[in-house]
């Protein structure tokens, strides 16, 4: 026992108590009365309760109450110092008198608004206990239960009543463990648990799981004592599943977007899905839609319209790896309580299929689930139509790069070359990588390699015009810092035609426009003078005088080994990109030995990953010194390199071109100067004669002397005075050239009956496999070739060099 101060429950300080007798007399009081009307005992002794009144009337005649019944009322006191307070009041009959007198009353008062307060608290405290959507309970200082409402919550396995249980009874072991903690945090703190959220499962029922927001505070004694906590529960499941199927499905978009590869999507979503969602996922996919096919039974599909419609479908992905796989199922929609399956449709296609599902321990799914499901795969179907239609497309412009590319191995007078050729990965779509071997007169070839921005069908479409461009100026026998220069003009004028088409049709219709814009953007496409920010190399190699010519337009120059395994890049000046213009290309001229190897590149072979450009090309002249390009196949050296710089994914495309060089032996090579004479021109006819059946060509002396009187003598009448070259080459065909000082190009025409000149160059057409002529520094040359005999095709010399290609 201890003493009870104030702030107890047994605290009078507001509480009056009398005791009245029959007549309403006052027989004795507590000192809480005389406080509350400010009297003494004594003065109140015997002093009837009416006089304490200011309305004496409002007070019972006490003599006519039951002896029974219990009285509440209220009443007006008026205290010893002439106040008057508002009081409410309750009688009760305590009976009589031990001495024989009449009965006793025992009357509580206290001030109006101490009982109306008291009135509102008891009423909250019973209503809090009488709610069933929240959960109250109280806590002693041991977590026990020591009162709650009825029920707790509307969950089946709680005992009905808890008063006395620790939560461990009847919720699992671990989520109980996780609540207790919150609670004893708050009896030892003090500091409040606003809305933590906590798992709930029943032990009779654990599939059934709540997540409950928790509140508690604790319980203090007026003396300080720590008595307790209460706690608030607030069911908040179906809030917190609605907010985890949004997050789901966000995640769920952000693993679907930004892939244009339905395997890397689809192993994306699964994991996402799972463990979160089901416990076992999986997405299969038609396999005409990963083909990049069209439907079977549409117009465009092989077959038309009559095809099967039914398709095989193909998993894709699972989660998780090497679990049990989920049951095949019927295309049509399914959904069950552990198993769900929903299409994945596009307009009128089943493209496949997503199929998930939950072990007996948790859960069953849902109707909101399957809303949840069904939109994921709406999303899932969207991107396997796009990476369908993706690779339809990057299908047609790879066949269409590879088909104007040239043969991965070709054989020349001039050079061995193999080419390795990579585009990049799916992501991104075919690039605009090109390079040629263009076969040049008198025994020369060109190296082409080049670079266009961006990648689709649009890039390839560039790229094809810039090489078909390319050829033709080729064929002009142009030098390298002039035929970039024309294809610098060619492509600044592409760019300013397309703006131009651009401008007319915003002028025409600027909403449809902008509608294309955002569909172009939205598909990844580009305008065509955006891919033409293109680079270019380009290099000639003459046999005979092993002369190497290049120049560049804003592209890396090439690798140069020679026959001993030194070099490494020739110091060239690149120039800007095609379609910048106004600035000149340099040009650079080398002497390579036989047996040297030239390698032409793109920028996705030495800059991987974004690899520092100077790197990627050390990198490069490293690998090919240690390939051995001199001593082994071409082809397999190309590919070796390549395996290493460029091993993963590419995110670019990749094109690495290796030739190496020949030499026409000396004795496959003759050459005369001639004066500008008349007789000269049977001299020729001689000379040409003897050097043939030299070599053994006799079945060629006829035409070949017709061939160069034509040529000598037209020298001679129009190459402004000066001496004539004369030249034979035997290097895979008969060469014969003729060379003067003068820039007029010829032109073969037909001539007429009576006209007794004019038919030369006819002539010669006629007679030759193929003719031309280019210009030179001083002047030009006419060129002819003739098909040697079989017999005759192998050169006398060692005109080639190095193992096969």
């Amino acid at each position: 026992m201890r003493s009870a101060g104030s702030g107890t429950p047994w605290d009078t300080a507001d509480l009056a108590a009398l005791v009245l007798d029959g007549t309403g007399a006052v027989l004795c009081c507590t000192p809480g009365a005389e406080r509350l009307l400010g009297r003494s005992a004594d003065e109140l002794y015997r002093r009837s309760v009416r006089t304490l009144l200011a309305d004496p009337r409002r007070w019972p005649n006490m003599r006519r109450l039951p002896g029974t019944e219990e009285w509440d009322g209220e009443t007006v006191l008026r205290t010893g110092e002439g106040a008057e307070l508002r009081a409410s009041f309750h009688i009760s009959p305590v009976g009589r008198g031990t001495r024989g007198g009449g009965p006793r009353w025992l009357v509580l008062g206290a001030p109006a608004e101490v009982v109306a307060a008291g009135r509102h608290e008891v009423a909250f405290i019973q209503e809090l206990f009488l709610q069933s959507r929240v959960g109250f309970a109280v806590f002693d200082e041991r977590l026990r239960l020591v009162r709650t409402n009825s029920p707790l919550l509307p969950y089946t396995g709680l005992p009905a009543d808890m008063a006395g249980h620790r939560l461990g009874d009847f919720i699992w072991a671990q989520d109980a463990r996780a609540i207790d903690r919150l609670l004893s945090e708050v009896l030892e703190t003090g500091v409040p648990v606003v809305q933590a959220d906590v798992l709930v499962r029943t032990v009779v029922d654990p599939r059934q799981g709540r997540v409950l927001s928790l509140s508690a505070f604790r319980l203090q004694a007026p003396d300080g004592r720590v008595i307790g906590v209460t706690a608030l529960f607030t069911d908040v499941t179906e809030q917190q599943r609605a907010t985890q199927r949004l997050e789901l499905l966000h995640r769920g978009t952000e693993a679907l977007s930004g892939s244009l590869s339905v395997d890397d999507a689809a192993r994306l979503l699964v994991g996402v899905l799972v463990p979160e969602f089901a416990d076992v996922a999986a997405v299969d996919v038609a396999g005409w839609a990963l083909a990049g096919r069209e439907r079977p039974g549409s117009r465009e599909a092989p077959g038309g319209p009559g095809a099967d419609r039914a398709a095989p479908l193909r998993r894709v992905a699972t989660a998780p790896e090497g679990g049990r796989a989920v049951a095949a199922v019927p295309e049509a929609e399914l959904a069950g309580p552990d198993l769900m399956s929903v299409p994945l449709r596009a307009q009128d296609s089943v493209l496949g299929r997503i199929v998930v599902r939950r072990s007996p321990d948790r859960p069953p799914f849902e109707e909101d689930d399957l809303s949840l499901l069904r939109e994921i795969a709406s999303r899932t179907a969207l991107v396997v139509e796009n990476a369908r239609r993706y690779a339809r497309e990057r299908r047609v412009a790879v066949r269409l790069q590879r088909s104007l590319l040239p043969p991965p191995v070709t054989e020349s007078a001039a050079v061995q070359t193999a080419s390795v050729y990579l585009p990049t990965g799916a992501a991104t779509g075919a690039s605009g990588d090109w390079f040629d071997v263009i076969p040049l007169s008198s025994a020369r070839v060109a190296l082409v390699v080049g670079d266009v921005v961006g990648h689709g069908l649009q890039a390839t479409a560039t790229m094809g015009r810039l090489r078909t461009a390319v050829r033709t100026l080729a064929d002009l026998d142009l030098e390298p810092d002039e035929l970039l220069a024309h294809l610098d003009d060619l492509v600044a004028q592409l760019m300013l035609d397309e703006r131009r088409e651009d401008t007319d049709r915003d002028e025409e219709d600027e909403d449809e426009d902008a509608a294309d814009e955002e569909e172009q953007e939205a598909s990844g496409s580009e305008r065509i003078f955006d891919s033409y920010g293109a680079t270019c190399l380009y290099l000639t190699y003459d046999p005979v005088t092993r002369h190497c010519v290049m120049a560049s337009a804003g592209h890396p120059p090439p690798v140069v080994l020679g026959p001993d395994g030194t070099g490494g890049y020739p110091d060239l000046s690149p120039g800007p990109p095609l379609g910048v213009g106004g600035l000149p290309f340099e040009r650079l001229e080398l002497v390579v030995e036989e047996g040297s190897v030239l390698a032409l590149f793109t920028d996705g072979l030495v800059e991987p990953g974004r690899t520092d450009l100077d790197v990627g090309m050390a990198a490069l002249c490293r690998e090919l010194r240690a390939a051995l390009p001199l001593t082994r196949p071409l082809r397999e050296t190309g590919r070796g390199v390549v395996d290493t710089l460029a091993p993963g994914p590419l995110d670019d495309d990749v094109t690495l071109l290796l030739a190496r060089t020949r030499v026409v032996p000396e004795a496959d090579t003759v050459c005369w100067t001639l004066e500008p004479a008349p007789e000269n021109v049977a001299v020729a006819r001689e000379l040409v004669a003897r050097q043939l059946t030299g070599w053994g060509l006799e079945e060629l002396v006829f035409t070949t002397e017709l061939v160069a009187s034509e040529l000598v003598t037209n020298a001679l009448r129009y190459g402004g005075g000066g001496p004539v070259e004369l030249r034979l080459v035997r290097a895979g065909t008969l060469i014969c050239e003729v060379a003067d000082g003068s820039s007029t190009q010829p032109r073969m025409r037909r001539a007429q009956t009576e006209e007794e000149g004019g038919r030369g160059l006819f002539l010669i057409a006629q007679l030759t496999h193929r003719w031309g002529s280019r210009y030179t520094r001083g002047g030009k040359t006419i060129w002819t070739e003739q098909t040697l005999p079989t017999a005759a095709a192998a050169p006398s010399g060692p005109a080639t060099s190095g193992p096969a290609t």
